[in-house]
């Protein structure tokens, strides 16, 4: 696995900001032939098709190639670009995997920036997705990554999520055999969210974001960014994961060793983490009973609460683990968890 060539694709459409992207991808990766860079472009945008250009041979510039308007229901004419966006998706990975033949992919947009140890995180992580068949990616992205919730100072900590988070993320060619024929007409995102294609599958994400966004500009108009994406801790300390033994994360170890940690904690009240009570305890449970409580916490702890498909954000198994004023929390449901409620969404 250490030879296999990963290629990174960078979805772009009209930021000419592509260049902020683009810019870190070159600085960071270790080879250029282990790593080459593909950047897909839609919409057509003269000054970003420049931007791309300006890098001569370092990056390869492919261009969607229909940019028409895209028959839409009525109620759905102002989601149009989020058609355009699944279009482009589709098109853009068929050139990865059918045109290109690689054996799996790196995905990036253009409003991302990566951390010095993007490259060193997905190559390390690729032989696990290999190797266990319940795991579907692996991405560099915590949804509750934002400084004051992460513990910096274990930037090598990566844990199993059963929501797809996206925002850099890793496939292989075997999953694009899979998701091509059923791809969906827009949302793909949250498509990729629902049990049908998810399929009981987790991703890897780390404890420190390996990416950020510095994207407010977009089809969402912002929604999310200026109350969470632009607080997410970009990863700053270079962990040499291809040292690390990432064993820990194949499905049946990391349930011996999580779910153990997470209902051993001792369980507290919401009102104590809020008055910093019962220091003494070191990593703390706090338990919810349904849809509502969790959403209750996560707001009043400042996580992100919405659910897709029943999952939380960041969760494994209903539990979302976090740093609250200094100290390990684990937000779960009761021990004796069945599954997820695709209707809590």
């Amino acid at each position: 696995p250490a030879s296999t060539v990963l290629p990174v694709l960078v979805m772009a459409c009209d930021r000419s900001t592509v260049r902020r992207c683009l810019d870190k991808l070159l600085r960071y990766r270790p080879s250029a032939q282990r790593f080459p860079v593909i950047v897909s472009q839609d919409c057509g945008h003269a000054e970003t098709a420049r931007v791309i250009a300006s890098y001569g041979d370092a990056v390869a510039h492919i261009r969607q190639p229909d940019l028409s308007d895209i028959p839409v229901p009525a109620e759905h004419r102002k989601f149009q670009g989020y058609y355009k966006i699944a279009r482009h998706y589709r098109w853009a990975l068929g050139q990865v995997f059918r045109t290109f033949r690689y054996r799996a992919a790196i995905v990036v947009e253009d409003d991302l920036e990566v951390a010095p140890d993007f490259f060193e995180y997905f190559q390390a992580a690729f032989p696990l997705l290999l190797a266990d068949r319940s795991l579907w990616c692996v991405s560099a992205w915590n949804d509750n990554g934002k400084e004051q919730m992460v513990d910096v100072g274990q930037a090598e900590l990566l844990y199993r999520t059963d929501f797809f988070p996206g925002l850099g993320w890793l496939l292989l060619a075997e999953l694009w055999d899979e998701l091509e024929p059923k791809w969906p007409r827009a949302f793909w995102d949250d498509w990729m969210r629902q049990p049908e294609q998810r399929r009981d599958r987790s991703c890897v994400r780390p404890e420190v974001s390996r990416t950020m966004t510095f994207g407010r500009k977009g089809v969402s108009h912002g929604q999310f960014f200026d109350q969470y994406l632009k607080f997410i801790k970009l990863n700053d300390r270079f962990v040499p994961f291809t040292q690390l033994d990432l064993s820990y994360l194949k499905k049946e170890e990391y349930e011996r060793s999580f779910l153990p940690k997470v209902y051993a904690a001792p369980e507290v009240r919401v009102e104590e983490l809020q008055g910093n009570r019962r220091r003494e305890l070191g990593a703390v449970r706090l338990q919810y009973s349904g849809r509502d409580s969790f959403k209750a916490f996560a707001k009043a702890l400042g996580l992100m609460d919405d659910l897709k498909s029943g999952v939380p954000r960041a969760g494994y198994r209903g539990i979302v683990s976090f740093v609250y004023r200094g100290r390990r929390v684990y937000l779960a449901p009761p021990s004796d968890w069945t599954g997820y409620d695709p209707s809590w969404s």
